[in-house]
């Protein structure tokens, strides 16, 4: 596969009892319409980000949190980081969620993170509420790199194999789909990209940053937003970006394509509900989302951070993330990471 231009599109016992004691009673009743049974009224929701802190979830998560609250959507919008294996482990945690007003946050990442976990809850055991954003992918290196180029990073690694590392999100995640990717688009085999490609997987942004910036690692992938503020103060330096234009906010850093690889991958992120709750819970949830979506506060929230709108709700949602785990899934048996 020398191409891909589809938008495929990165539990303590305290949390889990944390979570296991939020009830249904922010769940509250009113009268029935249309006669489909009593629509839901949600106050408060709980919000899950299941990664650690400083990564594209906890910012997403977060940015929820805050309009959701500060636009007087809902009272309150809690939010529980629950780290591991990609959200395997928040998924797991969602599968045993009672609280119907209940968002986890996901996306591209995950759908990647349960094929190389082989996770046994999958996201088709959720309910999909909305896909909220997608943004570029950023390859960086330390301040003093001696890679001045994609080009010289990618062929460094086709020559040395192991001796060159790369870190970013989770295994099987974008930042990993995309390193994956350009080794192939180089001209190396699906099945020797594993033995060439050493790649540190990380839970959260704020691991990966650190890593860059103490010059523990090669080079590292990551979504624009999470390495911009690293790469304006001159600690992180940009090779090139996954978009198929450039970016905004890196004006001066080619595309991957411009660079020399026929590559261009956008991360998506939305957010689930638990599996099995009502038409109307579901109704009301996409009905906060949405809310949401329209509001001033969240268009400021994407302008800040370099997200773009990708709002997806209903019907069109569930169907785009149908496509996307047949697509994630045979991209990663393409290139060898399942």
């Amino acid at each position: 596969m020398k191409k891909s231009r589809t938008a495929l599109v990165a539990v303590a016992a305290t949390v889990a009892l944390a979570l296991a004691g939020c009830s249904s009673q922010n769940a509250t009743p009113s009268p029935a319409s249309d006669g489909e049974g009593e629509a839901s009224v949600f106050t408060d929701v709980s919000v899950i980000v299941p990664a650690g802190p400083g990564g594209g979830w906890d910012q997403t998560g977060r940015a929820m949190s805050k309009v959701l609250t500060d636009d007087d959507i809902l009272g309150s919008a809690a939010v529980t980081n629950v780290d591991g294996a990609g959200g395997t482990v928040g998924l797991a945690q969602l599968a045993n969620q009672k609280d119907p007003a209940t968002l986890m946050v996901m996306g591209l990442v995950m759908v990647g993170a349960i094929e190389t976990n082989s996770s046994a809850v999958r996201l088709e055991d959720t309910t999909p509420i909305a896909r909220l954003t997608e943004e570029p992918l950023v390859v960086v290196v330390p301040e003093d790199s001696e890679y001045d180029t994609l080009e010289d990073l990618v062929e460094d690694i086709v020559d040395k194999g192991q001796e060159v590392t790369v870190t970013g999100g989770s295994a099987g995640g974008a930042d990993h789909i995309l390193a994956g990717l350009l080794l192939e688009a180089a001209g190396v085999e699906g099945a020797d990209i594993p033995s060439k490609l050493n790649y540190t997987p990380n839970s959260g942004g704020g691991e990966a940053v650190s890593l860059l910036v103490g010059d523990k690692v090669s080079a590292g992938i990551s979504g624009v937003g999470e390495f911009l503020q690293y790469i304006e103060d001159g600690s992180m330096r940009a090779l090139a970006v996954s978009s198929e234009e450039p970016v905004e906010s890196l004006a001066d850093v080619p595309t991957i394509t411009d660079a020399g690889y026929d590559v261009v991958l956008t991360n998506w992120r939305g957010v689930v509900a638990p599996g099995g709750i009502s038409g109307a819970d579901r109704d009301e949830l996409e009905r906060i989302v949405t809310e949401m979506h329209d509001s001033d506060g969240w268009t400021a929230e994407l302008e800040s951070k370099g997200w773009a709108d990708a709002f997806l709700v209903g019907d069109e949602f569930d169907a785009f993330l149908e496509e996307n785990i047949s697509d994630v899934t045979g991209t990663l048996k393409n290139i060898g990471l399942i």
